[in-house]
């Protein structure tokens, strides 16, 4: 369902709920936004007809009590309305710590740009005779920061439609273009992620939001994708970012002015006349071989040896990937990574 007609449905809910009388289909035009059209025209009035139909299926099949009935005997058009007695909500009994605890929720969503939502839930409990302290913190101030990309992302996700954004990760220089299905938005530690499918890769990924640089644009319509049935967004983000504890240290010869994104890493720098030896944490020497290849030539592994023999297993499966290309010597990039390991 699109977002216009969500909003259409709610404010005709909301219309419907705020009257005691019947309302005919004219009026209900003249005052839910989205039903504007010219009634003299006969086009605009079967569009808005047919919108109006699809509308009370739509809230019969969410089990809205729609009643159809006259104001009086003169009437000759019927109206709508919903009774509040079929419709209203039961009592919601809170304790004062869970009416508190409320209140600390809709305070957080507050400072995570969600205004709207938390003003929204509020205004619901205290329809219902609830009453919910929004001052109250229990002893704590709710501090939440959410990145520019968090409000689009959301969107996207609620509308299933696909966007596409610059990512960088730390081990690169430069960020890469994303194309993704977003699933949802998430809190994971601290940091929020949007996990979703890559189209570009063909799997599932998690992307940490204060790595998004730029506008998230969305392409295509709403509608376009249908999330996992079973969908559990902590537990791909707890599988993607879960904790890889850095135990061991790597030695690293860097040349001068070059490998930037290495020298970001470095957690102790030694200069020397022939470059820069970088100390760099690492938690398994594959994954450190496979991002130090990429920068081919300008970084010389010194130690630990395991470091140095991942590095040349990885050169090796990719000069036998060019072999069995029909290469008839390495590509260049191979052949300067070789530097890596020499």
């Amino acid at each position: 369902m699109s977002r216009s007609r969500t909003e259409r449905l709610v404010n005709l809910v909301i219309c419907l709920l705020s009257t005691r009388r019947f309302l005919t289909a004219a009026q209900i035009a003249a005052t839910v936004p989205g039903y504007e059209h010219d009634s003299d025209d006969p086009r605009e009035h079967e569009a808005f007809q047919r919108k109006f139909e699809r509308d009370k299926a739509e809230l019969r099949e969410l089990g809205v009590p729609l009643e159809i009935g006259t104001a009086s005997v003169f009437d000759a058009e019927p109206g709508y309305r919903i009774a509040r007695r079929d419709y209203g909500l039961p009592e919601i009994p809170l304790a004062p710590d869970e009416a508190a605890a409320v209140g600390v929720a809709a305070r957080l969503w507050r400072h995570a740009g969600m205004a709207a939502a938390a003003s929204s839930g509020l205004a619901k409990l205290r329809a219902g005779g609830v009453e919910v302290d929004g001052e109250a913190t229990l002893g704590v101030e709710p501090v939440v920061a959410v990145d520019p990309a968090f409000t689009p992302l959301a969107n996207a996700a609620r509308e299933r439609r696909a966007v596409t954004f610059n990512y960088r990760v730390p081990e690169q220089d430069a960020s890469a273009t994303r194309h993704v299905q977003p699933w949802g938005v998430v809190c994971w530690r601290g940091r929020w992620y949007v996990v979703g499918h890559d189209t570009d890769r063909g799997a599932t990924r998690c992307f940490r939001l204060s790595r998004i640089s730029g506008t998230v644009r969305l392409v295509g319509p709403a509608g376009a994708y249908t999330p996992p049935a079973d969908l559990n967004l902590i537990s791909h983000v707890a599988r993607w970012s879960g904790p890889h504890e850095r135990t061991r240290s790597a030695r690293v010869l860097a040349r001068p002015g070059r490998a930037a994104g290495v020298r970001r890493w470095a957690e102790q720098v030694e200069e020397t006349p022939d470059g820069d030896i970088l100390t760099l944490r690492y938690a398994e020497p594959h994954g450190l071989a496979a991002w130090l290849v990429r920068y081919g030539p300008d970084v010389l592994v010194l130690e630990p040896e395991e470091v140095r023999e991942a590095i040349v297993c990885r050169l090796r499966d990719m000069a036998g990937l060019a072999e069995k290309l029909g290469a008839t010597e390495l590509p260049e990039q191979t052949r300067s990574e070789q530097g890596v390991a020499a």
